[in-house]
């Protein structure tokens, strides 16, 4: 709709973003006990409200909501008529999540050419199903600086894009949900507490990395996911020798809910 209205707003409109439900959101209307017992079910099925409301309809409640709402309404909306295309993107995007994506790379896998593809990334994150996370880049010569990462609003559709909804374990690709699931609902903590904070990831050449950086108020803070209580953490020394002042956070599955909701 945003795409119809041709009468500028500028000082006459105040912007509300509507996502998905939040774990902390669900946390008030529970308990944390009681989200890290549902956490695995999280993970799959994500947090949209009729999924929530009706877990044992969960499956088919989302891949009616990704057929209508993510291909037929986008579709008519926007005036895209190649469905296959725009198809081929959503999954190639879904199975990459938490690597990088170069877009030539994923045009030639689904046969379309660089400028199409990166037009419907970008259409596909203005209707709020993606977002983009770049490479954080300040210091160092062998930084990656122009590296990009795509994740879902929400795991649900993801994983119905893919058609996948099996059990954790049974899944090749539960780092991945996890990865998608903390930036989200990371994004979410920060809009809701009205921090203005620029997400980024951190990788070198030689792949020392770091799962998020995020920049606010002249201070970097670096953060690791590691769900495996097991092994050690700490961080990376080019990071912490490039950016001394840089803060570190280590997740895990015991403080991973403070995280989301502080």
């Amino acid at each position: 709709m945003a795409n119809e209205i041709n009468e500028p707003l500028t000082g006459r409109k105040r912007e509300y973003h509507l996502y998905p439900l939040s774990t902390a959101e669900l946390v008030q209307a529970s308990s944390k006990l009681e989200e890290q017992r549902l956490l695995d079910q999280r993970l799959i099925y994500g947090f949209y409200p009729d999924i929530i409301k009706r877990p044992a309809q969960a499956k088919p409640s989302l891949m009616e909501l990704s057929d209508t709402y993510l291909y037929k309404d986008l579709l008519t909306l926007q005036e895209i008529r190649k469905l296959v295309l725009l198809e081929k993107l959503v999954t190639a995007l879904a199975l990459q999540v938490g690597s990088e994506v170069v877009y030539h790379e994923v045009a030639q896998n689904i046969g379309a050419d660089s400028k199409t593809a990166e037009r419907y990334i970008q259409l596909l994150e203005k209707c709020f199903i993606i977002f983009q996370v770049s490479a954080y880049s300040r210091n160092l010569r062998n930084e990656i600086k122009k590296g990009k990462k795509i994740y879902f609003y929400d795991n649900g559709i993801r994983n119905a894009v893919i058609k996948n909804f099996y059990p954790l374990s049974l899944r090749q690709d539960t780092g991945s949900l996890r990865e998608n699931f903390m930036m989200s609902e990371r994004m979410k903590s920060n809009r809701y507490a009205n921090r203005f904070v620029n997400n980024y990831f951190w990788r070198t050449h030689a792949q020392q990395e770091i799962d998020m950086a995020e920049e606010t108020n002249g201070k970097i803070y670096a953060t690791e996911f590691k769900w495996n209580l097991r092994t050690n953490t700490k961080l990376p020394k080019a990071f912490a020798e490039a950016y001394p002042n840089a803060i570190f956070k280590c997740v895990t599955p015991m403080n991973y809910i403070d995280f989301l909701t502080g």
